[in-house]
């Protein structure tokens, strides 16, 4: 096992300077040359005595949402909160900044950034002039910057697969649109995609049932439903997947204004468990985004990048979790 003088001798500094760059004594007069030095040389030898986590500086958070996009969708303030919780606790020094500063007020020294939402190839083009070291949440935009994601693709097919195995095979999908800001149009998100490949390839699809719009929010849902349900009451499908939970919470809310029972007569399944799907009526059936887990893998990417020099591109697709709860039962149960 390596050991305090094993580092220094081979960084050339001594035991004293290693232990105190190790604890992180932010106190001690040495270059950041110097403490990369040591910490690269810690790494390599495997020294195991405690984490060894040096501070990161001029790190960059692209918050790239607005604040209405932020207040419909729970899911990326969960985020943007876990991001800079666990910075802290890797010691990133994290400056947060939001659309609307636009992407000239990334500063020239930036060593690396953390990204999430949507980004003009002229942005990303940009930030390439400013750091090669980058880490996109929830998306891949640029294939030369790391990337963790969601499963979306697998998920929607676990989703499918879990409603007909329920018995149902009249399903419907209710979800969003992604903007692209280059040519303004709206474009089908992967959910849509992956569910109208496997409808199409069981047989099962029906495009009728299939609704969509922009925004992934509660009025999406409730809107979407209440189409489906003013002109197709009679023959709608008995189960619906849906694209995020703040839509599903829509749904529930027009199929109870109805007074259309859920799960008697419709099932619902969602994706992301945000932290009210267990409060709705009825309790939401959904698959967890482990968030928390999708945030420790961005900062850990990218501080693979800044500090270790990796210079091959990642991109990491993290599974989900079913949470089964009162919105979906077997048909005719």
């Amino acid at each position: 096992m390596a050991t305090l003088k094993d580092i220094a001798d081979k960084s050339g500094y001594s035991i004293a300077t290693v232990s105190r760059v190790l604890s992180n004594d932010q106190s001690l007069s040495v270059t950041d040359q110097t403490r990369k030095k040591i910490y690269e040389i810690a790494a390599q030898l495997n020294y195991r005595r405690k984490i060894v986590r040096p501070e990161v500086k001029n790190i960059v958070f692209l918050y790239w949402l607005t604040d209405v996009e932020e207040l419909e969708d729970i899911y990326f303030k969960t985020m943007r909160k876990n991001i800079e919780r666990i910075a802290n606790d890797y010691h990133v020094n994290l400056s947060v900044l939001k659309v609307k500063e636009g992407i000239e007020s990334v500063p020239q020294n930036t060593e690396g950034f953390i990204a999430v939402g949507s980004f003009l190839k002229a942005e990303l083009e940009y930030l390439h002039t400013i750091t090669p070291n980058g880490v996109f949440l929830d998306a891949t935009p640029d294939p030369e910057y790391d990337s963790v994601r969601p499963d979306l693709v697998g998920t929607t097919k676990n989703a499918i697969k879990y409603l007909r195995e329920l018995g149902h095979e009249k399903i419907g999908f209710i979800g969003g649109t992604y903007f692209n800001p280059d040519t303004k149009e709206n474009e089908p998100d992967i959910r849509e995609v992956t569910f109208r490949e496997e409808m199409q390839k069981n047989g099962l699809m029906d495009s009728d049932f299939i609704l969509t719009r922009r925004r992934f929010s509660i009025d999406t849902g409730f809107h979407l439903m209440k189409q489906i349900i003013e002109t197709r009451k009679k023959d709608m499908p008995t189960a619906f997947f849906v694209a995020a939970d703040p839509i599903a919470i829509g749904v529930l809310q027009a199929l109870n204004q109805y007074n259309i029972s859920v799960p008697e007569r419709v099932s619902v399944v969602s994706i992301n468990n945000i932290s009210v799907t267990k409060y709705v009526s009825p309790p939401l059936t959904t698959f967890a985004v482990d968030i928390p887990e999708l945030s420790r893998l961005a900062v850990e990417l990218l501080i693979e990048r800044v500090l270790r020099n990796r210079h091959a591109t990642k991109t990491i697709y993290l599974g989900t979790e079913l949470v089964e709860r009162a919105s979906a039962f077997p048909l005719n149960e």
